[in-house]
């Protein structure tokens, strides 16, 4: 009885959603989804990198460095091979120690699973027993799990910043990490769009809106 509950105010609540993302006209802008990647390497770096830092001015240009510099690091054994020769520091285009040790640490958990594609990580990804053995790795969360889903094809919704001021405007509460990728996940399927569709159009909203507030703020 407490499912079926808990399964309605979610429903209720993507109603919500749903129906500010109308108002709202995030709709209207039919952003093109996150790429899908068929590169490891690229796959693995933006899952590093995007987290707490600017994807169109920091992220999104180093991901077309490495597509660009390293296009043979596709599968794992080829990227182990060039962050061996290379060094993650000159893969990533990052000094920072935190996430350079970060993706180190992922390459090895990969690699220990025997993964070598993307369409072998896609279906690992679809396993319960692996997403939590993933987030073993220092730094991986809820969040990263699922926009590394994301990046290799799953239509899935990544809570971030975004989803969660979205979240907040149309009056939700509730703040848990799983509670939200459920009731964004249930309003792109009322709203008849793909959720990979629905999460971009709401980055974009919220990012334009951010936009505009910062030009106000020092206009």
């Amino acid at each position: 009885m407490a499912e079926k509950q808990n399964t309605m105010d979610a429903l209720h609540a993507a109603r919500c959603i749903a129906d500010h993302a109308v108002r709202s006209g995030v709709l209207e802008s039919r952003a093109s989804c996150r790429p899908v990647y068929h590169h490891m390497g690229a796959v693995l770096a933006d899952s590093v990198l995007q987290a707490g830092l600017n994807y169109a001015k920091v992220v999104r240009p180093r991901i077309a460095s490495i597509l660009r510099l390293f296009p043979q690091a596709a599968t794992l054994t080829a990227l182990i091979d060039v962050v061996d020769r290379e060094g993650s520091v000159k893969f990533l285009q990052w000094e920072h120690s935190e996430k350079v040790s970060r993706f180190d640490a992922l390459v090895d958990f990969v690699a220990e699973e025997k993964i070598d594609s993307t369409a072998e990580l896609s279906r690992a990804l679809q396993d319960s027993a692996f997403r939590a053995q993933i987030r073993n790795v220092r730094g991986v969360g809820p969040k990263t799990v699922d926009y590394m889903a994301c990046l290799v094809g799953a239509d899935c919704i990544a809570v971030d910043r975004h989803i969660r001021g979205f979240a907040e405007c149309a009056g939700l509460e509730d703040t848990s990490y799983d509670y939200l990728r459920d009731v964004f996940s249930y309003a792109a399927d009322l709203l008849s769009i793909s959720r990979r569709e629905f999460d971009a159009g709401i980055w974009l909203y919220q990012s334009e809106k951010s936009a505009r507030q910062l030009s106000f703020e020092f206009a």
